[in-house]
């Protein structure tokens, strides 16, 4: 990762995450490849893989239906951030994700199957190990303001740049990146311009 700028404040660190530098890897059970744009592992690990995956925010392309991978003890949150017609199917319900920017939560243990209506599509994912991280994934589409608690949040500009300001300092994101922000206490997010998607991890236990 290439920290284009860091900008530090009392409460505040920004670091903006480049898209030629986000990595790839394989789905866990190796359907497809994961855009890794940020995770977190726990402390002291040797060897980052699944096992000590605290967090991850990803993006993928869903290209023809199958199965997704089995994660147990992860909370996961997905949305279409490109096509639409997703939906995923478990035994006895299923999560329409058939417009984009729709949220769905779902348990990582869940036998899914996933359908394809019009095509193929691109996802962002955000998981986190259940009961080490509290997880929230939305898309800002026209200006707003958004509170934003201690801890660990990312905008992902999904098309185009992005302008938006924390508290009273503006920044702009280039198409594709992503800024990291991390705050020790809350402080507030105005989009100004743009469409993005808002990834928020805190930390608990």
């Amino acid at each position: 990762m290439t920290e284009a700028f860091v900008r530090l404040g009392v409460h505040m660190k920004t670091t903006l995450l480049k898209s030629e530098d986000y990595t790839r890897s394989p789905w866990k059970n190796g359907g497809g490849i994961l855009t890794d744009i940020a995770d977190a592992h726990r402390p002291g690990t040797t060897e980052k893989d699944w096992d000590s995956l605290l967090w991850r925010f990803a993006a993928t392309p869903i290209v023809a239906p199958g199965p997704f991978s089995h994660m147990p003890g992860i909370d996961r949150l997905q949305m279409v951030v490109r096509g639409r017609g997703l939906v995923l199917k478990a035994p006895g319900q299923q999560f329409d994700e058939r417009e984009p920017f729709t949220t769905v939560r779902f348990a990582g243990e869940m036998e899914i199957v996933t359908e394809l209506e019009a095509g193929p599509v691109e996802v962002v994912n955000l998981m986190a190990r259940r009961g080490a991280a509290e997880i929230e994934l939305l898309a800002l589409r026209e200006p707003c303001e958004r509170p934003l608690t201690a801890g660990t949040h990312l905008v992902y500009a999904v098309s185009g740049d992005c302008g938006i300001r924390l508290n009273s300092e503006a920044f702009v994101i280039p198409g594709g990146n992503t800024l990291k922000i991390e705050l020790t206490a809350a402080s507030r997010l105005t989009l100004v311009s743009g469409l993005t998607v808002l990834g928020s991890i805190r930390l608990v236990g």
